[in-house]
């Protein structure tokens, strides 16, 4: 048996692991490649291996660098079904047409200048059509029920608590006389986040594959990090700015309306507009509404008591272009957030476009940002970006809160580790920058007798 890590090795993008066994190909997360757009579509399109003979797809959860790609997997010739949780099919089917609806909204607006400079039009790398097709392979699971993988063996997906529907994957595969239990963290989530519930912890496991986006660092609590943007915002609003931002539409924008309720409800900012400028977070919005098996107490509680966050009387959704466009004439203090969150496509580049100059603004992100994105460039301190092609100067103010984050930091990483420790041969650490892996693996080490490996691009290990 073994592993090849076609995506997320010392990377944060695209997130993808084949795992071959004599007779089956299981694809763990199917994730766009999110960089440089030449070299972003290339990779996308072209698949590292033949679709067609992969056995069994299985989803870590539905953000897009790693579900993202699943409709190219199709377009090759994928025909065998796509494992998840029923959440992460609902918000896939979301973001999946939401991704396509924006590729081929950015090539029509990049063709009209291309067609200008005679150069060949940009195509998007797949279409609505391509993702309707692929929908049809979803298949939803509840939390901790195990289902069969053909003759292979059984696969089970615990609550990750990282957005609505993540998942923990634990696989049973069999090969020859041996059984081989191999557990994949997927994105993992913190403990004593607001809205879901904790990761589930698990045990008993061979090998383990391990994400490690903050593995270098440990996060402020999210108290902190919600009196910090409660500081930010009133700063703005005081010298009559703007507060952007770049946010996911699953989980991170939700979380940051129930973090500006709670501020408001106290009076620790001034009620001004608040306006989540998309579409999918709405419908995203609708769908967590759906899914109240993935919900702490706490969260439980408020929406029983008709204490909504999803909805306040300082709250507007805009869905239309035409409502969007129209934040870009507020004259008013306001805070609008849109996505992406790491500003590599949809609305929030009109509004940076129409903010950026400005020094009353504040861009503020609240997320991971990765290499190469518009975003790790803005946090990094650029001051000159394009944007749809156009230069702007960087003036308004740039911050990153690294609280809200939605991943687990060192200390909880290596804490869900602990609990399975015993049972270890080997970990794959991946999904994060070079230090940040590093790091990470180095602590691993510390924890029991099993080899840690930091995997490289298309690596493959044999177990």
């Amino acid at each position: 048996m073994k592993i090849t890590f076609h995506g997320a090795a010392l990377t944060t993008t695209g997130s993808m692991h084949l795992i071959e066994t004599d007779h089956h190909r299981i694809l763990l997360d199917c994730g766009l490649y999110q960089g440089k757009r030449a070299e972003a579509f290339a990779r996308n399109a072209n698949p590292p291996f033949d679709s067609t003979s992969i056995s069994h797809v299985i989803l870590s959860h539905a953000h897009i660098d790693h579900a993202g790609n699943v409709p190219t997997l199709v377009k090759r010739g994928y025909a065998g079904e796509i494992h998840c949780t029923t959440a992460t099919r609902d918000l896939a089917t979301l973001m999946l047409r939401d991704s396509a609806h924006i590729q081929e909204q950015d090539a029509a607006y990049l063709n009209q200048k291309t067609s200008r400079r005679g150069l060949p039009p940009v195509e998007p790398l797949y279409t609505t059509s391509d993702v309707e097709v692929a929908l049809r392979h979803f298949v939803g699971y509840a939390y901790d029920k195990w289902f069969d993988l053909d003759s292979v063996g059984r696969a089970i997906l615990y609550d990750a608590g990282h957005i609505l529907g993540s998942a923990i994957t634990v696989l049973e595969l069999e090969e020859g006389a041996r059984t081989y239990r191999i557990g994949f963290s997927g994105d993992l989530g913190r403990t004593h986040a607001p809205i879901l519930r904790d990761p589930a912890t698990i045990t008993n496991i061979d090998y383990l594959i391990i994400e490690s986006t903050y593995g270098d660092r440990e996060h402020p609590s999210f108290e902190q990090a919600a009196d910090e943007l409660a500081r930010l915002v009133r700063a703005t609003i005081e010298r009559g700015g703007k507060v952007i931002i770049p946010a996911f539409a699953v989980g991170r924008t939700q979380e940051l309306l129930y973090f500006l309720h709670q501020h408001i409800k106290a009076g620790d900012i001034p009620r001004v507009p608040i306006f989540v400028d998309s579409p999918l977070a709405i419908d995203a919005t609708d769908v967590f509404r759906l899914h109240l098996e993935c919900f702490d107490d706490e969260t439980h509680e408020l929406l029983l008591d008709h204490q909504d966050p999803f909805g306040f009387g300082e709250l507007e959704y805009t869905r239309t272009v035409e409502q969007s466009r129209a934040l870009n004439e507020l004259k008013t203090p306001a805070i609008i957030i849109a996505a992406s969150g790491m500003c590599e496509a949809g609305r929030i580049l009109h509004h940076l476009k129409h903010n950026i100059e400005d020094a009353r603004n504040t861009i503020l992100f609240v997320g991971y940002q990765a290499e190469n994105t518009l975003g790790r460039r803005l946090v990094d301190g650029i001051k000159r970006v394009k944007i749809f092609g156009d230069e702007f100067t960087v003036r308004a103010q740039v911050v990153m809160l690294e609280g809200f984050s939605a991943h687990a930091d060192r200390r909880e990483l290596l804490a869900w580790v602990a609990a399975t420790r015993a049972s270890l041969r080997g970990v794959f650490v991946v999904h994060g920058d070079a230090a940040r892996t590093q790091a990470l693996a180095d602590a691993l080490r510390t924890l029991g007798d099993f080899a840690v490996t930091i995997p490289t691009p298309g690596q493959t290990v044999e177990l």
